[in-house]
């Protein structure tokens, strides 16, 4: 494998076995990846509704998985704990994330209160007109949120990590759908957390037994 081969498994190997442990969460990335395929579509034709879709469906799916049913506390399955966890995190953290779903959540408040964005842009007509500014304003939230993300990355971790992190995040959706397609069966059946049997234990950064990946 080459090195950037390594890191962008390495990365998606502790994302697995660190942040997606509960079935639920699993279930709702599917669903959010589904639809993070459909606003990645709509971008060719519909740029607004593509950030309002990757926004509303794909996000809110996704880290709803996150703050609501993903374990946390010390993580038995591979012996660490929650602050190591978040203080290792490639991408963004759950401190990250409040503050980027915060930015997110009062945007429209924004346009509503000041429709130029204080001269910035031309003030929306109608209803309709808003939406399409607030698709605007998410989608350059998306991709500023991206970018700044690779500068901090560039900045404490090398080209490396963070080209590998942001070709990761671009290719999730795709990835995702392969890694959890099977939670919704496992739900029905009552399982409520994956076992994790192909982790093992320890804080290892092994990615042999990653979907796809070989040494």
């Amino acid at each position: 494998m080459t090195r950037f081969q390594r890191e962008l498994a390495e990365q998606r190997w502790d994302d697995h076995r660190f942040y997606h442990q509960s079935r639920i969460n699993q279930t709702l990335h599917l669903i959010s990846a589904i639809s993070f395929l459909l606003a990645y579509a709509l971008l060719f034709v519909n740029p607004a509704m593509a950030a309002i879709v990757g926004w509303c469906v794909s996000m809110v799916t996704r880290q709803s998985g996150h703050f609501f049913f993903e374990p946390r506390g010390y993580d038995r399955v591979n012996q660490v704990t929650d602050e190591y966890k978040e203080a290792v995190k490639v991408g963004y953290n759950i401190r990250r994330k409040v503050v980027l779903m915060g930015i997110w959540a009062g945007m429209p408040l924004v346009l509503w209160l000041q429709p130029s964005v204080f001269g910035l842009i031309e003030p929306a007509n109608g209803l309709s007109g808003f939406v399409h500014d607030v698709g605007i304003a998410w989608l350059a939230l998306g991709v500023g949120g991206l970018l700044f993300r690779v500068l901090q990355l560039l900045w404490t971790k090398g080209p490396l990590s963070a080209f590998a992190w942001m070709f990761k995040i671009l290719t999730d959706p795709f990835h995702d759908i392969g890694l959890y397609w099977r939670a919704p069966f496992a739900l029905l059946r009552g399982e409520w957390l994956d076992p994790m049997a192909h982790v093992g234990h320890g804080p290892d950064r092994s990615v042999a037994q990653l979907p796809g990946v070989t040494r």
